[in-house]
């Protein structure tokens, strides 16, 4: 199914269809980072352009956003196919071996062999 054709009904109704895909797509990024740069950005967006009256601006913004969940969408794909190490604010102790009383006795190295 295109992305265009992901997008009917009238156009609001397609800009939250847009809204929402582009949270989720941003969310399915491995990286912290990423994933709240991406998300951070198309909230922002949205605000910015909320009050546009213009149909015809709105179906230029909702084209964008379309090529905008297209990038999205392909890097993360790209991103899964690369390890890479949990930041703190992510939480879990992935890469950490603990000893029987519970302390952290060595960290593993998850970099290349």
């Amino acid at each position: 199914m295109s992305l265009v054709s992901a997008l009917k009904g009238d156009l609001p109704q397609q800009a939250r269809s847009l809204y929402r895909q582009l949270l989720r797509s941003g969310a399915q990024f491995q990286s912290y980072n990423f994933k709240d740069y991406a998300q951070r950005r198309t909230r922002d967006a949205f605000r910015e352009n909320q009050h546009v009256e213009d149909p015809r601006a709105i179906q230029d913004l909702i084209q964008k956003g379309l090529k905008e969940l297209q990038v999205v969408q392909r890097q993360t794909t790209i991103g899964h196919f690369f390890q890479i190490d949990r930041l703190v604010v992510e939480g879990g102790m992935q890469g950490k071996e603990k000893g029987k009383s519970g302390e952290i006795t060595r960290q593993k190295d998850t970099g290349w062999d």
